[in-house]
Formats: structure tokens, C-alpha cells, sequence
């Protein structure tokens, strides 16, 4: 194999998947005839009614990012003392939990789907538990029927993190109508973005009253206030590159899936070497591609090994999740009650490699070449 030791130009973890850029033009031009840039403008409820659409969801409430839906969900849920949640996740969601005045409790992952241990969720619930809060990591999707099984029996509520899940469905439904709320995160880094943005999906329509206040300073008219509220609502660019972005998704999806099989294929049968499961009535969106690179189960060389020849070559693989929440210092505090030895180990294991639309697949080929030359 001939030695090229540059990739040019760089290959980064993510790239933005972008509309031509006439026809984000075209969808802004309204923004200068209406001169409306905020507060719920003409686009905002386009970009709302297509999502309800495209997500299989019933009720849909758009925010300015991923991590204000999540926060506005657990305030407006009123959602009051400690919240189990998995440390195999972005720093966001354990924000939001402490930024809501919650108290995050950490359950360990599954180690072969890297979401939240529902084995472990009971042991951990007490008379101050008000909610479950799990993440559809990398878009895998977690154990929906026992968590509701849990929530069900202790009467908790369900708020999943669906950052990853982008049009994900489960059973033939879209992965936001499973739960009290799902959050999405539209993130540019994201396989669907709105430059920055979010959303909520519900199943009680009438939290659809309160998220709209909440976001806007609870303002329930003009002039009046009756409870306490933030500014988080989607702006009309951010909408505008939404609408344009959700016309060429499954294009997008379709990308990815064709680099996440160059990948699989040329990966799956290396020991210890280990991939995302291919889950069961799931259809996903392809959004990450983590590897586990386990010394420990017959891997000759570790991630950070793999992470440095790769760099050598000007190709960015991300150690995506690490370190796991819990060991931020600011969470110190969070660890006493319990600890997360799968959740750390995958972490430490962990590399996601580069994966997006304009990605070649001469570079995905080029990626995996170099992974095998090393293990």
C-alpha cells in the first residue's frame, strides 16, 4: 500500500451538513420582506409542522438549542429532587438536570449498547426520585419497554435525551413519542442541524402552552407574567436553515449509512475491536461511529494509539465520551452514592471516527486501512 501521510484537507470528527447556498437564500428572503427575526415568525411554525411530520410526533416545541429544550422540559415537568440519569453522555445533560435544581444520580450503561443499565435503575430510586432520564446514545436506542416498566411502577417521569436519535423510529414510531418528552438536539455538529436549535416532543398537548412561555420570559400575554421563565425561543434563521436542512435528510441519512458500512465491514471482525450493535425494529440515522478499542479482550494496540497514527495522517477522531460526567470535578459531589465502572472503562476505550455527509469514501477506505495496519 503506497504511504501517503497526509490527508488534504484535513479530516475532522464532523462537518456541518449544509443546503446550497441559493436556497437557503430564497427561504431567508420572507425574513427582509416581514422583517420578523424572532418570537414565532412565518418559518419558526413551517420548520414546527414539518417536524411534527418527519418525527412521528404529536406535539412539537422548538427551542433555540438542544440543552435549553432539556432544561425547560425538567422545569416545566416541575420536576423536583434527583434524577437518575447516565454519565455516558455530553456534559448538557447533566447540566440541565443541576441547572433545573435537580440532583443527577448516576446509573451505570449496558456495555454492549452503551445506554443506561436498566438493571441498575431500581436500586437506585429513593422517596426523593421524581424522574428517569436516559439518553438514546449515538442514536442507539435504549431499553424503552423496561424503563417505562420502572417509571410506571414508582410513578416517574420520562424525559429521554434523543440529541443523538434524529429521526430515529423504534417499532415503526418515532422515537419522541416514547416518554413523557424527548429532546432533540439540531446542533451543527449533529446529522441534522438548524446551525443551532432544538426541540421537545410530548405526549400531554397541554405541556405545549407552558413550554411556549417558558421560553419566552413567561410572558403569557404582552404584559404579564406568572411565573418564571427564560428566553430560549428558535430564532427565524435558525428555522429558515431547518426547513432547508429536513428537504435533503434522507440524502444525508443515506450518506452516512453507506460510510458506516465501509467501516463495519472493513472493522467488525478484528478482536477486541468492538462496534455499535445493529439493534432490532430500529431504524436509525446513522449519526456516530464509535469503536471500542479493548486491550483487555485481545486488541493489540489501545485508542489512544490508534487516536495519535490516525492524527499522524491529518485525520481527527474524537475520544467521544471522555471523561464520562461523573468525573467532572464539578460533580464530584454527585459520586458518593454510587459509582459507573462500565461507563468509565468505555469511555477510556472509546473513539469516534470521522463521519458526515461530504465525507469520501476514499478517506473512510484510507481510515480503516490505517486502523487495521495498527491492530
Amino acid at each position: 500500500m503506497e504511504n501517503n501521510s497526509k490527508i488534504t484537507p484535513p479530516v475532522f470528527v464532523t462537518r456541518p451538513s449544509m443546503p446550497p447556498y441559493e436556497e437557503y437564500i430564497e427561504e431567508i428572503k420572507q425574513i427582509w420582506d416581514a422583517h420578523w427575526l424572532t418570537n414565532f415568525g412565518s418559518i419558526h411554525n413551517k420548520f414546527k409542522e414539518q417536524l411534527k411530520d418527519f418525527l412521528k410526533a404529536d406535539n412539537i416545541s422548538l427551542f433555540t438549542n438542544g440543552h435549553m429544550a432539556l432544561y425547560s422540559a425538567i422545569v416545566s415537568l416541575g420536576l423536583k429532587g434527583e434524577i437518575i440519569t447516565t454519565p455516558y453522555t455530553f456534559a448538557s445533560t447533566t447540566h440541565a438536570i443541576v441547572q433545573a435544581g435537580c440532583t443527577p444520580v448516576f446509573c451505570d450503561i449496558n456495555p454492549d449498547t452503551f445506554t443506561i443499565d436498566t438493571e441498575k435503575i431500581e436500586a437506585l430510586i429513593t422517596n426523593k426520585t421524581c424522574a428517569i432520564l436516559p439518553v438514546h446514545v449515538y442514536g442507539v436506542v435504549c431499553d424503552i419497554e423496561k424503563i417505562n416498566r420502572i417509571a410506571n411502577k414508582y410513578n416517574l417521569k420520562i424525559i429521554y435525551d434523543a440529541a443523538h436519535a434524529f429521526g430515529v423510529t423504534y417499532k415503526g414510531k418515532g422515537i419522541g413519542m416514547y416518554g413523557d418528552c424527548s429532546m432533540f438536539s439540531f446542533h451543527a455538529t449533529k446529522a441534522f442541524n438548524s446551525i443551532e436549535g432544538g426541540a421537545l416532543s410530548f405526549a400531554d398537548s397541554r405541556l405545549g402552552k407552558k413550554f411556549k412561555e417558558f421560553k419566552n420570559f413567561g410572558l403569557i400575554d404582552g404584559e404579564n407574567i406568572n411565573e418564571f421563565g427564560t428566553n430560549a425561543k428558535m430564532n427565524e434563521f435558525q428555522a429558515a436553515m431547518g426547513v432547508c436542512n429536513l428537504r435533503h435528510i434522507n440524502e444525508v441519512i443515506a450518506k452516512r449509512r453507506l460510510l458506516s458500512e465501509i467501516y463495519r465491514n472493513a472493522l467488525k471482525d478484528i478482536p477486541g475491536v468492538k462496534l455499535l450493535p445493529i439493534q432490532e425494529n430500529v431504524q436509525t440515522n446513522y449519526a456516530y461511529f464509535p469503536v471500542i478499542f479493548d486491550t483487555a479482550a485481545g486488541c493489540p494496540t489501545d485508542r489512544d494509539t490508534v487516536k495519535a497514527e490516525l492524527e499522524k495522517n491529518n485525520i481527527f477522531a474524537r475520544r467521544y465520551f471522555y471523561p464520562i460526567t461523573a468525573d467532572f470535578p464539578c460533580y464530584k459531589e454527585y459520586r458518593k452514592r454510587n459509582d459507573t465502572p462500565v461507563a468509565r472503562d468505555i469511555s477510556s476505550k472509546v473513539l469516534s471516527l470521522p463521519l458526515y455527509a461530504d465525507l469520501a469514501t476514499e478517506d473512510a477506505e484510507r481510515i480503516c486501512e490505517i486502523i487495521k495496519n495498527l491492530v
